[in-house]
């Protein structure tokens, strides 16, 4: 069973088509890696299934609901954390997750758990305007991870972490679906990172979808089209060059 399903879903602004008719299937209880270069539509993506932007054309489902007809049940089961996420600098960690907490409607219990699972409690009492990047990213993912939603959205989600930090974050996703019964859909620039992570992946270029499939699919279609198979790194950077080049060397 899918828990996202788009059907040849556009996003224009203008003459730039962002995203262009893509089908997307995201297995429920899954990480799905979500692949392609700085432009490649993303962001616009993930900003779609949010009722951020709204799409040019076509349609897309999230727990079997429609957008923008169950627009507000949608959102109320997805966690989200979209680009680097802003806080008031002068309350603390906790004050800022209880703000969203309140607009969730969730139970005051919902803050200690989402503070504990990301590492975050001991600072609980710290103003966020002293917390480090890593600590920052660590609170937005606290606030997608409120009311533990069944879909979590994480956009970059260890964009500015030391190693040790990554580490901890790609640990923290990798349990959830099994610890929470929930589906992430993740995107990275890390691919060695996807790599550890994901089940499935779904590469876009220039608005386009190029594959989606699982990582066993990944390798044998990389050997079968004679891209490098060791790496997920290698594979897509052979998949982008290849895709470009038809497109008259478009970078």
């Amino acid at each position: 069973m899918n828990i996202i399903e788009t059907h040849n879903l556009t996003k224009r602004y203008k003459d730039f088509t962002a995203v262009s008719h893509i089908n997307l299937h995201i297995p429920k209880g899954q990480i799905y890696g979500f692949l392609g270069p700085n432009g490649a539509g993303k962001s616009t993506t993930m900003k779609m299934f949010l009722g951020l932007t709204k799409p040019t054309a076509g349609t897309f489902t999230i727990h079997q609901m429609s957008y923008p007809k169950d627009r507000r049940e949608i959102l109320r089961k997805t966690g989200a954390f979209i680009e680097s996420p802003s806080f008031y600098g002068n309350l603390t960690g906790e004050e800022n997750l209880d703000i969203l907490r309140r607009i969730l409607g969730l139970p005051k219990s919902s803050v200690k758990d989402a503070l504990t699972l990301t590492g975050l409690y001991e600072f609980r009492r710290r103003p966020a305007s002293q917390y480090s990047l890593g600590m920052k990213q660590r609170l937005g993912l606290a606030g997608a991870l409120l009311g533990r939603p069944p879909m979590l959205i994480l956009d970059e989600p260890t964009n500015g972490l030391d190693p040790a930090g990554i580490h901890e974050i790609r640990t923290l996703i990798r349990s959830l679906p099994e610890k929470y019964h929930c589906t992430v859909l993740v995107s990275s620039h890390l691919l060695s990172e996807i790599q550890l992570m994901a089940d499935t992946v779904g590469i876009l270029n220039h608005g386009k979808l190029l594959f989606e499939g699982t990582m066993p699919h990944l390798t044998d279609y990389a050997v079968k089209m004679g891209y490098p198979a060791d790496n997920l790194e290698d594979t897509f950077l052979a998949m982008i060059e290849e895709d470009n080049l038809k497109r008259g060397g478009i970078k």
